[in-house]
């Protein structure tokens, strides 16, 4: 039977749903243990709205918040969502940049 490979975006998408993406990283970090146990092949973290709240609203820098959630979740990969040609702005950037 092959194996199954499970990726979670409760660190993404579950907050930026509900709340705006308002979801400080110290209020993530307490259930990381948890998650990073549980054996998902990776957990989305991270993505264009993520980058801009942590910058915008939050006051937080999303950098820091990356290495906050990767020390937190040392078995687990950490995926990202990039808006295709849009990366993590709201306009379309040229295929030179891209």
């Amino acid at each position: 039977m092959q194996k199954i490979y499970i990726t979670d975006v409760i660190l993404r998408d579950a907050h930026q749903s509900l709340i705006a993406t308002r979801l400080r990283t110290d209020d993530m970090l307490p259930g990381c243990a948890m998650l990073d146990d549980i054996g998902y092949w990776s957990l989305e973290c991270w993505g264009g709205a993520t980058f801009d709240a942590c910058l915008r609203f939050l006051k937080e820098d999303p950098w820091e918040r990356l290495s906050k959630l990767k020390d937190a979740l040392p078995k687990t990969r950490l995926q990202m969502l990039v808006r295709g040609q849009n990366l993590l702005g709201y306009r379309h950037y040229s295929d030179d940049v891209v």
